[in-house]
C-alpha cells in the first residue's frame, strides 16, 4: 500500500476511534470472559470512511458510561445495545449518539459493545451476547450507588438485532447465563425497542440475524425459544416499541407481535409505528419531524421512571 494511502486509512481510523471512545470504555468483565475461546482480537471498523463507525468481529466486550450532570436521587439508567445483524454494531449512530441525548434528559446511559456470536471465539454462539447484556445489567445494578442511579430503574434499549438482544434480556432473565455470587436481579425494569428483530420464524425473521445467532440450521425448538414474542409473560418489563411500517429489512410485524403479546399479558406497552422511515434510522427518522427519543422521554415520565426536571430557580 502506498504511504499516503496508509496514512489516510490510519487518520480515518483515528477519527472513528475518537468518536467511539468519547467516554472511557470499561472492560465488561473484571476477570475471564465467560464461555470465551482464546483467539486473536480481530475487531475492526468496517469502513473507516463511514461517519457512523460500524464495528465488526467483537470479542472483547466493553461498557461505556455516560452520566448526566443533573443531580437526581431517582435517576434511571439505560443500557444501550446498538444493532448490526449480530455481525457488528453501529456504535455511534445507535449507541453513543443516543447516550448523549439521554443524558440531556437526566438519564444515565451505558453503551454496551457486546460480543458477536462466533464459534471462533465463544463456546456457545447463541448465549454469548446474552451473557454480555446480563453482565451489564448486573454491573450497573451493583454499582448503582457509585453512579448515583436508582437500581430499580434500570432499563435496556436495543436497535434491530440489539433489539432482539434487549428483548432476550427482558424475557430470559430467569435463565441466568452468567455466574453470580450474589442475589442481584437480572430483570430489566423496562425495555425500549427500536425496529427490533423479534420473531425467528421464516415469515418474520431477519434471516441474517437468525443465522448469525442460531447457526445455519436452527431446530424448531431453538426458533421458538428465541422468538421472544412467544416468551412474553405477565412479568415481562414495561416496553416501548418504535418501528417504521415500510421497514423492508426487519418487518414491522416483529414489533406488532411483541406488542400484541404484551397486551395479552397486560404488560404496560406503547407502540409507535411511523408510516415511513425504513430501517436503521437511529435517532432521526428523516421522513418526519416527530422525534421518538422525545416520546421516549415522555413515556419514561408517564411510567414514573424519570423525574420531571425542576423549573429554573426551584
Amino acid at each position: 500500500m502506498h504511504l499516503s494511502t496508509r496514512l489516510a486509512v490510519l487518520f480515518a481510523g483515528m477519527i472513528s476511534t475518537t468518536m467511539v471512545d468519547a467516554q472511557q470504555a470499561l472492560p465488561l468483565y473484571a476477570g475471564a470472559i465467560p464461555g470465551a475461546i482464546e483467539a486473536p482480537d480481530q475487531e475492526k471498523v468496517r469502513d473507516p470512511k463511514d461517519p457512523y463507525p460500524f464495528l465488526e468481529n467483537i470479542s472483547r466486550p466493553t461498557l461505556t458510561v455516560y452520566l448526566p450532570d443533573r443531580p437526581d436521587p431517582n435517576r434511571p439508567a439505560v443500557i444501550i445495545l446498538p444493532g448490526g445483524a449480530y455481525r457488528g454494531v453501529s456504535i455511534e449512530k445507535e449507541g453513543h449518539a443516543v447516550a448523549r441525548q439521554l443524558n440531556e434528559y437526566g438519564v444515565a446511559a451505558f453503551v454496551l459493545k457486546y460480543r458477536m456470536p462466533n464459534p471462533v471465539h465463544m463456546k456457545n454462539r447463541t448465549l454469548g451476547p446474552l451473557q454480555d447484556v446480563q453482565e451489564a445489567i448486573h454491573s450497573v445494578r451493583a454499582r448503582a450507588s457509585e453512579w448515583k442511579i436508582d437500581p430499580q430503574r434500570i432499563g435496556v434499549m436495543g436497535f434491530s438485532a440489539g433489539g432482539h438482544l434487549a428483548s432476550s434480556a427482558g424475557t430470559h432473565y430467569n435463565e441466568p447465563v452468567i455466574a453470580r455470587t450474589d442475589k442481584i436481579g437480572l430483570r430489566p425494569d423496562f425495555l425500549v425497542l427500536l425496529y427490533p428483530v423479534m420473531n425467528m420464524t421464516d415469515a418474520f425473521a431477519h434471516k441474517v440475524s437468525r443465522e448469525n445467532l442460531l447457526g445455519p440450521a436452527p431446530t424448531a425448538e431453538e426458533i421458538a425459544k428465541w422468538s421472544n414474542d412467544e416468551q412474553v409473560t405477565a412479568d415481562t418489563p414495561p416496553t416501548m416499541l418504535v418501528h417504521a411500517a415500510d421497514d423492508s429489512t426487519v418487518l414491522v410485524g416483529n414489533s406488532l407481535r411483541f406488542f400484541a403479546a404484551l397486551q395479552a399479558h397486560k404488560v404496560p406497552a406503547e407502540l409507535i409505528v411511523f408510516p415511513r422511515g425504513g430501517h436503521g434510522f437511529g435517532l432521526n427518522n428523516a421522513t418526519t419531524p416527530d422525534k421518538w427519543i422525545e416520546r421516549c422521554r415522555d413515556w419514561l415520565l408517564a411510567q414514573g421512571l424519570l423525574s420531571a426536571p425542576k423549573p429554573p430557580g426551584a
